[in-house]
């Protein structure tokens, strides 16, 4: 029996007496809860009720601890919530049985870490092209053809055949970044991506992150503990005691001051 999925309407605004369709919604969250069960069962997350649009850039700040990750990776279908719902481009994920996770992710999702998890045994092209190949076996021609234009697009053209312990570190977090987008996913999420750079390689890679964002549409998702890069983003969420409110980027200064 075909698997029947919950859809998100478009919604729509009226503005000057016309009605327009409102930029799709690409996750949505509603009443989401996570809570570590064991001996002493830990609440992180409550009541997240959010969405994120397409072509949106959402920083997500918080401590260390407060839940950041935790949501990230539900909001990747890497975990699961412990109650509500998590809807990626209309689809109630939880409808979904573990091939049509594993196509979601593949497909609708790409992820960016700290650390840029290349693999050394392969070169700055084929980590590139590492989700194409475990999606469909071969890149093809047009494939190969559109990664190397991005790879060339963020500055790696001339170290395509050079492999991860061969370059910097900014140009693996580079690679990462055309490796997230490879499948041509709707959404990065982007987990501290900037951590472990020094500071003009994390304002260079976020730079490149946002150009793509502006390019090609693509939602960005991204936890930063960098109040700089944080307040360039279209919006802050701020996660504090396992909830998730958002703010104004006056309010982020207010709350973090104008120099870090």
């Amino acid at each position: 029996m075909e698997k029947v999925v919950s859809k998100i309407p478009l919604q729509k605004v009226s503005a000057n007496g016309l009605h327009r369709a409102e930029s799709p919604i690409v996750i949505e969250t509603r009443q989401l809860e996570k809570t570590y069960l064991g001996k002493v069962n830990i609440p992180v997350l409550h009541e997240i009720n959010v969405q994120i649009k397409e072509q949106e850039f959402v920083a997500i700040i918080g401590q260390s601890g407060s839940g950041k990750s935790t949501l990230l990776n539900i909001l990747g279908a890497l975990d699961v919530p412990t109650g509500g719902q998590v809807l990626i481009n209309g689809v109630d994920i939880s409808t979904l049985d573990e091939d049509e996770l594993a196509n979601l992710r593949s497909e609708e999702i790409g992820f960016i870490f700290q650390a840029h998890f290349l693999l050394n045994e392969f070169t700055c092209l084929e980590n590139a092209l590492m989700p194409i190949t475990i999606r469909h076996g071969e890149a093809d021609e047009k494939q190969i053809a559109r990664v190397l234009q991005l790879l060339k697009r963020v500055g790696l053209g001339d170290q395509i055949n050079k492999h991860p312990d061969e370059m910097s570190g900014g140009q693996n977090q580079r690679c990462a970044i055309v490796r997230s987008l490879a499948n041509l996913p709707k959404i990065i999420l982007a987990d501290e991506p900037t951590g472990n750079l020094d500071r003009n390689s994390g304002e260079e890679v976020f730079a490149l992150m946002r150009e793509m964002n502006r390019e090609s549409g693509v939602a960005f998702v991204m936890i930063t503990h960098d109040d700089r890069l944080a307040r360039q983003a279209d919006r802050i969420l701020l996660i504090e005691d396992g909830t998730l409110s958002e703010i104004s980027k006056s309010e982020h200064i207010l709350k973090y001051g104008s120099n870090n």
